[in-house]
């Protein structure tokens, strides 16, 4: 259960309660949550609303589950039908139980998530970046590009994986991925095609895979892989696109982007600054989902900082930050420990872990009920069936994927 709202902060004339840095998911959410429990809010994007963000864009159910209600969002298509495949082999087609996963763009999901917090109370404020930022006492001070020295009781860094303030945290990172995604303009064979079934493939390259999430007229196609070999990654998403007849049409958006997730011990806050999303390295280590890590954390990271800011004391405002690592560590940590499991078991052996769930029907089972929002990765790799599968991938040698 989340704790009960903050009493209203006594609030410091010239000085901001909460500052929130960047308008993703996470930050977005936080300063929703921090204006909601009676603080005065900023919200800083450098960029201008709404901007494009490399993301496949499907909300699973967690994801779902974490949005305030009624946010003004389009979705463009649902996925009911699941397609795996082993490097373009071994193809095979599920369907879900209960279709769950909404396919969005970012752009919009976002300038959604800031609408709602301006609605709750918060200023915001794009085309505003961070340039500096340090704290005296109870006082944090940020500096921007447009010139602004401003100055708060509490801030939250949830400025993306290439963040500023998970640099002055001192985040730690145990996997960094690089991603290469396309939005492709689909004619009308190819939008029928995939309208209402989404592709996940198992790649060639260690722990890689590509997707197809379709959005009416456009597909997000990526791939994505350890990073340290780019070229070889360009060129598996060259084939990918051209073999699912994607290629020799111009993208809408072609860019690519660094996912990172955390080290179990990576600090989250750092006296009164605390870090969220992206920015925390918050992320599925297998999938490398992060909406529904942000989220929870910036709703988690929002409620921090009303404690924070109705603290009677410096010891009243410590017990709030580590509040809200014990909660990191509590709801979202076993997750990412799941999931890291999971991506060791899939590295090892992509093809058993194909196998298991396009023919053994309770391991699609629990994949769509992860899904759906109704388990969690946790508790898949939890089940006989998946620790026998890690026990039998520890017997045997590697087999990744071939070309």
């Amino acid at each position: 259960m989340p704790p009960p709202p903050a009493s209203a902060p006594t609030r410091t004339t010239g000085t901001w309660d909460v500052i929130v840095v960047g308008a993703g998911p996470a930050g977005a959410t936080a300063a929703r949550v921090a204006a909601e429990n009676g603080c005065r809010t900023l919200l800083l994007e450098r960029a201008a609303i709404p901007r494009y963000k490399t993301c496949g864009g499907g909300l699973i159910g967690a994801s779902l589950a974490a949005l305030p209600p009624d946010l003004n969002l389009q979705v463009h298509d649902t996925a009911g039908r699941f397609t795996f495949s082993h490097n373009g082999r071994r193809e095979r087609t599920l369907t879900s139980a209960s279709p769950t996963i909404a396919m969005v763009y970012r752009s919009e999901l976002d300038a959604a998530l800031t609408e709602a917090a301006a609605g709750a109370g918060s200023e915001v404020r794009d085309s505003t970046a961070l340039t500096g930022l340090e704290q005296h006492g109870a006082t944090v001070t940020v500096r921007t590009n447009r010139g602004d020295t401003l100055h708060a009781r509490a801030v939250v860094g949830a400025d993306g994986s290439a963040s500023r303030v998970a640099r002055y945290v001192g985040v730690r990172c145990a996997q960094v991925d690089l991603a290469l995604e396309a939005e492709v303009p689909a004619d009308q064979r190819t939008a029928d095609l995939w309208r209402g079934r989404l592709l996940m493939e198992w790649g060639p390259l260690p722990g890689s895979f590509g997707w197809i999430f379709p959005k009416g007229d456009v597909c997000t196609a990526g791939v994505v892989a350890a990073r340290g070999n780019p070229a070889a990654l360009r060129a598996y998403k060259d084939s990918f696109l051209a073999r699912h007849g994607l290629a020799g049409v111009r993208p809408l958006n072609d860019t690519g982007h660094l996912t990172r997730c955390r080290r179990p011990d990576s600090p989250l806050s750092r006296g009164r600054v605390l870090v969220a999303g992206d920015a925390a390295a918050l992320l599925d280590h297998w999938s490398r989902e992060g909406i529904s890590y942000a989220l929870r954390s910036g709703d988690l990271a929002g409620r921090a900082c009303a404690r924070i800011v109705s603290a009677a004391d410096e010891a009243e405002a410590d017990a709030a930050t580590d509040t809200y690592g014990r909660q990191i560590s509590d709801v979202l940590a076993p997750e990412m420990h799941a999931s890291s499991t999971l991506m060791h078991l899939f590295t090892r052996n992509p093809g058993l872990v194909h196998t298991a769930l396009t023919r053994l029907p309770p391991a699609w089972r629990r994949l769509d009920a992860y899904i759906a929002g109704s388990t969690s990765v946790a508790g898949i790799m939890c089940t006989p069936l998946a620790r026998g599968a890690t026990a039998l991938a520890a017997r045997f040698p590697s087999t990744p994927a071939t070309t």
